[in-house]
């Protein structure tokens, strides 16, 4: 299954501005994978609970996270980007 389109949160778009060089290359490896194949195991995508129920998370690596709200027709909204901390 793919992701038709991936579009971005003006709170993503600022967030991503303001990582490293090589997280934001990382990041935009795994958009890539996540338009493929949203379901990849290496992207760990899962629902989230608590305040952010109705958004899922997908892995950066070890400490960086990507929120995101999945729309109907496969459509996706990359909503923030950051460490753990982003979950707060």
């Amino acid at each position: 299954m793919s992701t038709r389109r991936v579009s971005f949160d003006e709170e993503f778009i600022r967030a991503f501005q303001k990582l490293p060089p090589s997280l934001q290359r990382r990041a935009e490896k795994v958009r890539l994978l996540f338009a493929e194949n949203p379901f990849h195991p290496s992207l760990k995508l899962h629902k989230l609970s608590g305040k952010l129920e109705g958004y899922w998370s997908i892995w950066i690596n070890r400490q960086y996270r990507i929120i995101l709200s999945m729309q109907g027709g496969g459509d996706a909204i990359f909503i923030s980007i950051g460490t753990h901390a982003v979950y707060n």
